[in-house]
């Protein structure tokens, strides 16, 4: 293996580790990730997967993606409303999709449903260095405070 695959794929553990960290502060969703590979034909870029499982009437806090993540949502189960930027919330069911800009406001993101638990496939291209792949509005405001 490659010097720069071993770097990009310990880059992209890094970034997976950390997306589960910052998802975790939802109240009733769980965040595992799923798969992680340097896209060999594309330079400098990785694909990320992540399956966030929600509880009935679970949602991940209101976050920011990363500046380079280019993101496609896939509904596995359930129901899940979301919204992205300052677009309309939507509801989304089995088997359907959507997808998120890189650099992405996501204020929405929660099981539609009191009484089913829903599971999403999250698929991130980004860029392999990028060590965040969400950060919590709360956090982006104090950081923001602080600078």
């Amino acid at each position: 293996m490659k010097m720069r695959s071993i770097i990009g794929a310990a880059y992209a553990a890094i970034a997976i580790a950390t997306a589960t960290s910052a998802a975790a502060h939802g109240t009733g969703e769980t965040v595992t990730p799923h798969f992680q590979q340097t896209i060999p034909n594309i330079p400098g870029k990785s694909l990320v997967t992540l399956i966030v499982d929600y509880t009935p009437g679970g949602a991940s806090p209101s976050h920011i993606h990363a500046k380079s993540a280019f993101i496609f949502g896939y509904v596995l189960s359930g129901k899940i409303e979301s919204q992205v930027n300052d677009g309309p919330r939507r509801v989304y069911r089995a088997g359907e999709s959507f997808y998120e800009p890189p650099g992405s406001r996501h204020p929405v993101s929660r099981n539609a449903s009191k009484t089913m638990p829903a599971k999403l496939l999250a698929v991130f291209v980004v860029d392999a260095g990028e060590k965040e792949l969400t950060t919590s509005v709360q956090q982006e405001s104090s950081s923001r405070r602080i600078k």
